[in-house]
């Protein structure tokens, strides 16, 4: 199944021509590329609904934090497209302030930049037009 979610993403961006340079909620084209690399790379920690992890505000033993949701319930939203798309492709601890320790993993040998930004936008398309508005101010 996850071969099939993997050839169906590399098919729409193949068709899109795989060439996303921000998060953009209202291109479908992103959107949709977006939803099957979030569902391979993305949801086995921040949910298949965008959910997150249960406790995700209390650290784990080792100080990181559980994954947050990315829908209206976290804080994703309170970010700009910038930090987001750093913080995906570098992963968290490399640009975490000093003192925080992130478990967020870096894609950036893994996904394209367009890749990254069409997660983004799968992403952004789940939170409310309140969300969206708000965030887009921080951009």
């Amino acid at each position: 199944m996850r071969g099939l979610v993997l050839l169906i993403a590399l098919s729409l961006l193949a068709a899109c021509g795989d060439n996303f340079d921000r998060a953009d909620a209202s291109n479908i084209d992103a959107v949709n590329a977006g939803q099957p690399l979030y569902a391979i790379h993305c949801a086995s920690c921040h949910g298949e609904k965008l959910e997150g992890q249960p406790d995700w505000r209390v650290a784990n033993p080792d100080g990181a934090l559980p994954a947050p949701p990315h829908d209206d319930s976290g804080h994703t939203w309170h970010h700009a497209d910038a930090l987001l798309f750093n913080y995906t492709k570098q992963g968290g601890q490399a640009i975490a302030p000093e003192g925080f320790t992130s478990a967020m993993p870096a894609f950036g040998e893994t996904l394209s930049d367009s890749e990254i930004w069409a997660i983004l936008s799968f992403i952004k398309s789940k939170w409310s037009l309140e969300a969206q508005i708000r965030q887009g101010r921080m951009n």
